[in-house]
């Protein structure tokens, strides 16, 4: 057990390290869209999606005044739930069903 609160010490630190946790975005907002992600965002409940362009415009209007949030608004490693994962998890699963279902 004791390997198991390291590692997660660990990830928190590299967490916190990444820095977009201090601009208000969660994981998922800083995944590169390629076609898999396209189609998972288009598959998100209307307050996701809201919820994750506000998180991305506040981070650019933050980037480009050169800011940050205050501490209390930054996105805590315990609050961070992977929203598009799911979504992201059925589009790849989808797409490998059609691959080799072509390939037939």
């Amino acid at each position: 057990a004791g390997g198991g609160r390291l590692l997660d010490k660990i990830r928190k630190w590299y967490y916190n390290a990444a820095g977009f946790n201090k601009l208000g975005l969660m994981r998922d907002d800083t995944l590169h869209e390629d076609e898999d992600v396209k189609e998972a965002l288009k598959r998100l409940p209307e307050p996701l999606y809201n919820a994750r362009v506000f998180r991305i415009k506040r981070a650019l209007d933050l980037s480009l005044k050169h800011q940050i949030l205050p501490k209390d608004q930054w996105v805590k490693y315990e609050e961070d739930q992977p929203y598009l994962e799911p979504y992201l998890k059925e589009v790849i699963r989808e797409r490998r069903e059609r691959e080799a279902w072509n390939k037939k």
